[in-house]
């Protein structure tokens, strides 16, 4: 089993920052895409980043250039930096993970979800 607690989340002024953070534990052999993904009130959830474990960053049209995701891997640690927040990034942000574990089974993690409110 494996468990994803996000932190980082908060109330923060058009314009501001903020930085996420999603830290894995459990029965981890290795990680393959670690990612960001929010839900705003009233609509689907969608991706905002993902990462690979080479490093290889996508990115949702929509935060492009304000946003960055990073890992540590020897953490198992998964970040997003969000810098010209806007109001309508206000949303729930999830973090999820494809972790392969020590059995070398593979299984889709996600975390508790963390709110983000962008608000003057």
């Amino acid at each position: 089993q494996v468990q994803l607690v996000e932190s980082g989340g908060g109330l923060v002024k058009p314009g501001g920052s903020l930085r996420l953070s999603c830290e894995a534990s459990g029965s981890i052999f290795s990680i393959y895409d670690m990612g960001w993904y929010r839900q705003a009130p009233g609509k689907q959830r969608d991706l905002v980043a993902i990462i690979s474990n080479e490093g290889i960053a996508t990115y949702a049209e929509a935060v492009k250039g304000r946003f960055t995701i990073s890992r540590h891997n020897a953490e198992n640690t998964v970040y997003l930096q969000m810098n010209s927040l806007q109001p309508e990034d206000t949303a729930i942000y999830y973090c999820s993970m494809y972790v392969t574990h020590t059995s070398r089974s593979s299984t889709d993690y996600w975390g508790q979800g963390t709110q983000v409110t962008v608000s003057s």
